[in-house]
């Protein structure tokens, strides 16, 4: 009798303690807590990102946004992946340019071509960014878009970074990996907004950030419909730019492709400027982040002179008016996947 009254009591008050705390705490608040951001160092800038999506989640907060509204942007180079010594998507057209030399003879005749594949330093710098753009063109167009997708993950599956020696798409930054992931758990909508090419990034976007290609905004050259003999239809790409996704294109990219200003944004250069102002002139609560590049020994450091990625009046407005600025060197404990 006792020992059947002991296990009804014993019972009952596993029971009580159970309900209390499903009901007393928080979702989640049984078991320790686990750190959605654990490549950021505690401190104010990670604090700044966890205050506003708590704040903008939490129902009955004065600040809460629905689910419909929590749009996130990105930009990509700098802000997502490394983007020094140059643009990886300029290493891959270079690349490609050489590959395809077999296939144009003329090349060797044709300048800015001649220059690049003789290794003419001096002759290909006279060619300015005109020359750089042609060669840029020449790699980007005259093939389908299928094709176009092979060549890129052909490209990412056997080139490497002349520092890092490891492929391109290994150099994602561990820690915005981890911010991208936190802000989908917590009901937004991820984009890419970048000035990089948008058939280059949608590509590997994916499995890089968990971003599908219908959220990648990026700039586009223009495509031509056509059917082969057998009657199959693709996409012909052509050199005719037909949008550049950069500077004060970014807020037009947005609004012409995602159609919702965003309530968070994060880039690391003036050419992300314009996407930060439009993003925080919205009314309700906003966020803008920009990542300085400040670790010369694990990644890179660079800022107002930079010809790649320069950051000076961003930077300047971030400071003025109190966006969130990223240090690299103190704010993060991993830079790439890969040194964990």
């Amino acid at each position: 009798m006792f020992a059947s009254s002991f296990a009804v009591l014993l019972r009952t008050a596993v029971l009580l303690v159970l309900v209390f705390f499903s009901v007393a705490l928080p979702h989640g608040a049984v078991f320790a807590q686990t750190d959605p951001l654990p490549s950021w160092n505690d401190g104010a800038v990670k604090k700044s990102i966890t205050d506003f999506v708590g704040r903008v989640t939490t129902q009955g907060d004065a600040d809460f946004v629905t689910p419909a509204e929590r749009i996130a942007v990105f930009d990509n180079d700098g802000t997502l992946w490394c983007e020094q010594p140059v643009y990886f998507q300029a290493a891959f057209a270079l690349d490609r340019v050489k590959a395809m030399e077999v296939q144009h003879p003329e090349w060797k005749q044709q300048q800015p071509f001649k220059a690049f594949l003789s290794g003419d330093r001096k002759a290909l710098g006279e060619q300015g960014e005109k020359g750089l753009l042609t060669l840029v063109a020449a790699a980007h167009s005259g093939m389908t878009t299928d094709e176009f997708a092979t060549s890129v993950a052909d490209w990412l599956a056997s080139a490497k970074h002349p520092r890092f020696n490891r492929p391109y798409n290994e150099l994602i930054y561990q820690p915005m990996v981890e911010l991208l992931a936190y802000l989908r758990s917590n009901g937004f909508k991820t984009f890419i907004v970048s000035g990089g090419g948008v058939e280059f990034m949608r590509v590997w976007a994916e499995k890089a950030y968990g971003i599908p290609p219908e959220q990648v905004v990026g700039s586009t050259g223009v495509t031509k419909y056509q059917l082969d003999a057998a009657g199959r239809p693709s996409l012909l790409k052509t050199a005719k730019v037909q949008f550049i996704d950069d500077g004060p294109g970014k807020p037009a990219g947005i609004n012409m492709t995602i159609g919702r200003r965003p309530i968070f944004a994060f880039g690391n250069s003036d050419g992300d400027h314009q996407m930060l102002q439009w993003t925080m002139a919205g009314s309700g609560p906003r966020f803008a982040g920009i990542v300085r590049h400040t670790d010369a020994a694990r990644e890179y450091a660079y800022d107002r002179p930079s010809k790649i990625g320069q950051l000076d009046k961003a930077w300047d407005e971030a400071k003025a008016k109190g966006w969130t600025v990223v240090d690299m060197k103190s704010d993060w404990k991993t830079v790439f996947p890969f040194e964990k």
